[in-house]
């Protein structure tokens, strides 16, 4: 079973992409904060930990506007680099929205039908073996039900996904005919949610564990069948917005059709405002039941420097090693 990994990457000092961008001012119901385009500067212990603790990955499919990191091996054999311009479609380019660069992956020349899809704030610890990602050919993955409260623009993104599952799916067929995936033992405490939320007639939500996602290549091709006018209209769109739909859609496509296979997550995500938060990243990176940490950049511009120093230190304590990515 091949497995590829997907990661997206953007430089936001790049001087030729901020003239691009500078071209398309943003307008209202838009997220245009530079915390969406900053460099933690970390990105060499994401090559680090997929080639010390997931050496089986077939393909890495570096997906960037055009700049690539100084340090980065351009010609280490596992390693596929894609602009923007190789495969999403003109009408959409140039976007400095993440939501196009996710929902046209599936077009990546070379991309095997099983992929993972990471986000460059998402890391691998400890040691994984492809049966955290894929069994019997299947994405693992946890289906828990949610309920949306749309005070921010990214609420509203979420609403927008769920207005399309339930356009598709009726809920309770849905579960009933997956009834041992959605209510598996593995799922801990979480399932007393989706006990709540069960008498609702339809979709109130799906929980997102905002760590990195197993797909299928052929959910893709379906979703952009069924829905091609609501994936377009995305697209068009130059930076994130209100009206949009993300690739977390594609994912629940998945649960709701029953092509998953029940998972514990086996990841932690920290949202970092400021240098106290380091604390709780050192604990996650000693936790041993966390492989992947997502490291979610909401850091104020004061301590931005001071916590992008402390991330490092962390990760040069179990990545200490260059990996055969880095020049």
């Amino acid at each position: 079973m091949d497995i590829d990994f997907v990661i997206i990457w953007v430089d936001g000092s790049d001087e030729e992409w901020l003239k691009e961008k500078e071209k398309f001012s943003p307008k209202k119901n838009t997220d245009s904060r530079n915390n969406r385009y900053r460099d933690l500067d970390n990105l060499q212990y994401w090559f680090r930990g997929v080639e010390k603790f997931a050496p089986w990955v077939r393909k890495i499919h570096f997906v960037t506007w055009g700049h690539l990191p100084d340090w980065l091996n351009k010609n280490n054999p596992k390693l596929n680099i894609v602009k923007h311009s190789d495969y999403i479609p003109n009408d959409y380019l140039p976007t400095f929205s993440s939501h196009p660069i996710e929902l046209n992956l599936h077009r990546i020349k070379g991309l095997s039908d099983n992929f993972v899809y990471f986000n460059d704030d998402m890391y691998i610890v400890k040691e994984m073996r492809k049966e955290d990602f894929f069994i019997n050919n299947l994405p693992c993955d946890n289906a828990i039900l949610d309920a949306i409260s749309p005070t921010e623009l990214f609420s509203h993104i979420l609403v927008n996904n769920i207005e399309v599952v339930n356009r598709h799916f009726h809920k309770r067929d849905t579960i009933k005919e997956n009834f041992k995936k959605w209510f598996n033992f593995k799922y801990g405490i979480e399932l007393y949610r989706t006990l709540a939320l069960l008498p609702w007639g339809q979709f109130t939500g799906i929980k997102n564990p905002h760590l990195p996602i197993a797909f299928k290549k052929k959910t893709y091709f379906e979703l952009w069948e069924k829905e091609n006018e609501t994936l377009s209209q995305t697209c068009l769109n130059k930076y994130r917005n209100a009206s949009d739909i993300n690739a977390w859609l594609l994912r629940y496509w998945q649960l709701l059709k029953g092509e998953f296979y029940p998972a514990k997550l086996n990841g932690k995500h920290y949202d970092i405002e400021n240098i106290k938060d380091i604390e709780n990243v050192v604990n996650g990176f000693n936790n041993p039941k966390y492989k992947m940490l997502c490291l979610n950049d909401s850091v104020n511009e004061n301590d931005f420097e001071e916590v992008k120093k402390q991330l490092k230190t962390c990760f040069n304590k179990i990545l200490p090693d260059k990996s055969s990515f880095e020049t």
